[in-house]
């Protein structure tokens, strides 16, 4: 893509920077808050460098519900400055990454008997909904309103329509979270200077003669141990946050309570629908998002408490048990187990609550979704809660909390800054016509990349095998693959076909077949040798165990 520097996004010359220069500010954590503040500090002027140790968004940031919205929920909580905060917060993202984030209309139906429903469980919703369109919900362009039942029943004709009475049509919006939050990653390092490194875990923080803190060591998978030197860090590592703290005070205190939520995917010949809705669970108090996905159909999620191992979560038996009974009682043609093509789980970083001290334990789902920054007495910066939607204003606030150490900072720039793939998707479609791939597979790169699907395009006019598929059954290109690998930092069989494609989330069974081919393809660029490619496979082949079959066996561990 002519004046795009993709070729900057190295690794080796992102270690060798890391090593050699010094920073303002360190930031410990690839998710999408910290590849938001990367981006906040760098387009303010700062010399801003971030480590992950895994990969960019291997945790929550790419195991999230993928919704950008201002949380309809929350309304109940009396949250109504959150909700006011996410929605403006959704707009800037539809405008920063519009080939990344789109409107997504939402069904409610309601359920009641003898054509009649509760009507204060209608006006329930009625209310809810007008507040969160003067909440700031109308900016999208659109208002709810009521819908029939046979309005409802032609975009998802398996509902019950027994007791299926009408419901509501709202709008939010939807992303891909690890596209989004690599995004934000390009877009701080292309365009501003930053520096980012995946698989490279901090693992002592350093201090200087004054007792703050001074860097960090990294040690980087496969190299040396390596020592950052910078004016500040912060600590935007989510669930393991209170683990980056104990590496600068050895102190044990748990600020957080992580809670679970967990997706499955199906076909969506199953569960047919061509819009969202959301399901009430029976007796339950709570719903389950029903999101189309390409020739696919999630479901989820769950809010439970989770007091596990933080790496790898597990989606149990009990789980999925879960996810399909609610979306059985709404349903004439129930999902099996044998319905589940693929499933995730993710942990979301919230707040302990105060009151647990004096006994009393709130349920996960009615714990705030507000995020906090603050500052040690070394002067390490955590930024911990919060959501997706609402990671550039999170960003923003931690940003703002570096002027004790660094001084008077620039204004925050990233309320309209937009982001690489943005721009230049004008024209694509008319290269439908003009190479091998049809407006369809345009279509498709164009919504994961945006006018750096040119990029893509140009692997493939070098190479005709490329345009080929990655995965049976699945949109993505061998291309794209390889375009992970040159240009967006993958290092892993599990890089690519878990977070640069969704492959593993959508259809494990069918990534487990592809596995090895794609092995041969990503071991050709990267250098493999047998026993990395072995070892590679190893792990795909264990992922999509637990992907496709969670809970059994030991699976989901």
């Amino acid at each position: 893509m002519a004046g795009t520097p993709l070729t900057m996004f190295h690794r080796a010359a992102a270690l060798e920077r890391l090593g050699s220069e010094d920073f303002d500010v360190l930031v410990v954590g690839g998710g999408i808050t910290g590849a938001g503040v990367l981006l906040d500090a760098a387009s303010r002027g700062l010399r801003a460098a971030l480590v992950e140790r895994d990969d960019f968004a291997s945790a929550t940031s790419s195991k999230s519900s993928k919704l950008v919205h201002g949380g309809l929920r929350y309304l109940q909580q009396r949250e109504f400055a959150l909700v006011h905060e996410s929605l403006l917060e959704r707009q800037r993202l539809l405008h920063n990454a519009p080939h990344l984030v789109e409107p997504l209309p939402f069904l409610i139906p309601l359920f009641g008997r003898g054509g009649v429903v509760d009507r204060t469980v209608a006006r329930a919703y009625a209310v809810a909904l007008w507040l969160y369109d003067l909440a700031g919900g109308w900016r999208i362009g659109r208002r709810h309103r009521r819908v029939t039942a046979d309005e409802i029943a032609a975009h998802l004709p398996t509902l019950d329509r027994e007791h299926l009475v009408s419901g509501f049509l709202y709008y939010d919006a939807r992303t891909d979270d690890a596209r989004l939050t690599l995004a934000v990653v390009r877009t701080a390092v292309l365009s501003h200077g930053a520096v980012a490194v995946n698989h490279a875990p901090v693992t002592r923080l350093l201090t200087g003669e004054d007792g703050s803190l001074s860097g960090a060591v990294v040690e980087p998978d496969g190299e040396a141990p390596i020592t950052v030197r910078a004016r500040t860090v912060v600590n935007a590592t989510g669930v393991f946050a209170d683990e980056v703290r104990r590496l600068e005070d050895g102190a044990g205190a748990r600020t957080l309570r992580p809670a679970k939520g967990i997706h499955i995917t199906v076909r969506r010949s199953a569960l047919p629908c061509d819009m969202a809705a959301v399901v009430p669970v029976p007796k339950d108090h709570r719903s389950i998002f029903v999101v189309p996905w390409g020739e696919h159909t999630y479901l989820g999620t769950t809010d439970t408490d989770y007091d596990g191992p933080l790496d790898d979560p597990p989606v149990t038996e009990e789980d999925v048990a879960y996810v399909l009974e609610a979306i059985n009682s709404a349903v004439t043609e129930p999902l099996s187990r044998r319905d589940v093509t693929g499933s995730w789980a993710g942990l979301r970083p919230l707040l302990a609550d105060g009151g647990e001290s004096s006994g009393a334990r709130p349920r996960t789902t009615d714990l705030s979704r507000r995020h906090q920054v603050s500052v040690s007495e070394r002067g390490l910066v955590t930024i911990t809660g919060g959501k997706l939607t609402t990671y550039r204003k999170m960003a923003e606030d931690t940003v703002d909390a570096l002027s004790g150490p660094l001084g008077r900072l620039g204004p925050c720039a990233t309320r309209r800054l937009r982001l690489r793939g943005s721009a230049g998707t004008e024209g694509l479609q008319t290269l439908a016509g003009e190479g091998a791939l049809g407006a369809g597979v345009i279509a498709h790169l164009a919504g994961r990349f945006g006018g750096e699907a040119r990029g893509v395009l140009s692997l493939v006019e070098e190479r005709r095998d490329l345009a080929e598929p990655l995965v049976d059954g699945l949109p993505y290109l061998r291309a794209e693959a390889v375009f992970a690998v040159r240009y967006e930092m993958a290092c892993s069989l599990e890089d690519v076909l878990s977070r640069r494609t969704r492959a593993l989330l959508l259809d494990a069974e069918a990534t487990r077949r592809s596995a090895p081919s794609v092995c041969r393809l990503v071991g050709d660029e990267l250098g493999w040798d047998d026993a990395r490619r072995a070892e590679e496979l190893a792990r795909l082949e264990q992922l999509a165990g637990s992907a496709a079959a969670p809970g059994r066996d030991g699976a989901g561990r």
